[in-house]
């Protein structure tokens, strides 16, 4: 089930702040990161995602270390991170690990984040999309403080705004791809089944790392999707629904 489109309400304008992070992140994949292929940009990524070991220890790791992530053991070299390190909990939530990684994020994004924003304005959003991201950072974190894996990428702050927004627009209409077919469904379905898949992969063990669930960071997806349902709580009281239509839905490709 992958969504391609959902409902937008009338009468908003462009949301400039998730606009402003997709930019901003395909503009650190091509530029920062050199698209994932070159050394400079591999070791611009790990200086500057988050490494557990570096955050709980407050030490910056810069000499080249193995690194076993999906059975791959590889020798990764690093360049100074930012002081003080915590920062690269920040750094790391605007980095990518391919084009895939940062296409299936910023799509979510594309799709989700305006209605969030439109809600509770730009300012709060984008206060909102930095916390969650820490948050999800953390969660990660302390599932295995001892870990020399990087993590990086926007899906724990992108996880917090798909818990906001199945708080906030539960009836809202998500446009899926099922197999071969659209189909319309709830959001409570389209974000309650991606939920479930996060929390049955990242609560199956004790501790799942990077390395052991295949490379992805399913306690950042479940500590983002958390405080993104908390914030939804508190912003659904604060912000109540307009009384005017809905609207139209809009593609993910608008």
């Amino acid at each position: 089930m992958f969504p391609i489109s959902d409902e937008n309400e009338r009468g908003h304008g462009p949301a400039f702040v998730s606009l402003a992070f997709i930019a901003i992140n395909i503009a650190v994949f091509l530029l920062l990161q050199g698209a994932g292929g070159s050394t400079e940009g591999q070791e611009f990524t790990y200086g500057y995602s988050a490494v557990p070991f570096e955050i709980t220890n407050n030490v910056d790791l810069t000499e080249p270390r193995p690194i076993t992530v999906q059975g791959e053991t590889r020798e990764i070299p690093q360049e100074p991170g930012p002081s003080p390190i915590w920062l690269t909990l920040f750094t790391s939530m605007f980095m990518h690990g391919g084009w895939l990684h940062l296409g299936g994020n910023m799509l979510f994004l594309w799709i989700f984040g305006d209605n969030v924003e439109h809600r509770i304005g730009h300012g709060l959003y984008l206060v909102f999309y930095v916390v969650a991201g820490i948050v999800a950072s953390f969660a990660q974190i302390m599932v295995d403080t001892g870990s020399i894996i990087p993590t990086l990428g926007a899906s724990g702050a992108i996880s917090g705004v798909l818990g906001a927004y199945l708080v906030m627009f539960p009836t809202n209409r998500v446009l899926v791809l099922l197999i071969r077919f659209p189909i319309w469904v709830p959001a409570i379905v389209a974000i309650g089944l991606w939920a479930a898949f996060q929390f049955v992969n990242g609560l199956g063990a004790i501790a799942v790392t990077e390395e052991t669930a295949g490379g992805v960071a399913y306690m950042a997806h479940i500590g983002g999707f958390v405080a993104g349902v908390v914030a939804g709580i508190v912003f659904r009281v604060l912000f109540r629904e307009p009384r005017h239509p809905r609207g139209t839905p809009a593609s993910a490709f608008r």
